[in-house]
């Protein structure tokens, strides 16, 4: 059965294509939930204006998107992390974490969007990326560092005695 797609649909088509079908996929699926329609003459035009929509609001999304790709490029993290004499943490830092820091500094972004091959497990500089679509990311800068303990001694000293002076 031939089927016009009102909607990008992935391994099918994209909108405004006319594609062939199984009749139980198309009768059971595709038309109920009017992710396609017969293709006639009149569905033919009502698609092509759906589609030059979709086409502009995508465009618009992608300008958002490319605009905040912009903001996060080269930007630099630090996330403190606890960890051994060696640099090995007690833990990992993942995709939570780094959107922790970023929604700290007023950029929010889903954890999703933040591309790790592996979660972090040492102390280092580490360039993140993040995908944002298909063609737009941007690379970030994570600097962990290892957290500093409380009653360390000697730093609070020097600068408790800085400030009576």
């Amino acid at each position: 059965m031939k089927v016009l797609l009102r909607r990008n649909v992935v391994n099918l088509g994209k909108i405004g294509e006319v594609v062939e079908v199984k009749d139980g996929y198309a009768r059971n699926y595709l038309i109920p939930q009017r992710v396609a329609v017969a293709p006639t003459e009149g569905n033919l035009k009502r698609v092509e204006a759906e589609k030059e929509e979709y086409l502009k609001e995508l465009a618009r999304l992608k300008s958002q998107l490319e605009a905040k790709a912009a903001v996060l490029q080269g930007k630099e993290i630090t996330i403190s992390a606890r960890a051994n004499d060696v640099g090995h943490l007690y833990g990992s830092v993942g995709p939570a974490q780094i959107v922790a820091v970023l929604a700290a500094e007023g950029i929010f972004i889903e954890p999703a969007n933040v591309i790790l091959g592996d979660p972090i497990r040492t102390l280092d500089k580490y360039d993140v990326r993040v995908r944002f679509g298909e063609d737009v990311t941007a690379t970030i800068h994570v600097w962990v560092v290892r957290i500093r303990e409380e009653g360390g001694g000697d730093a609070e000293t020097e600068e408790t005695s800085d400030d009576n002076e």
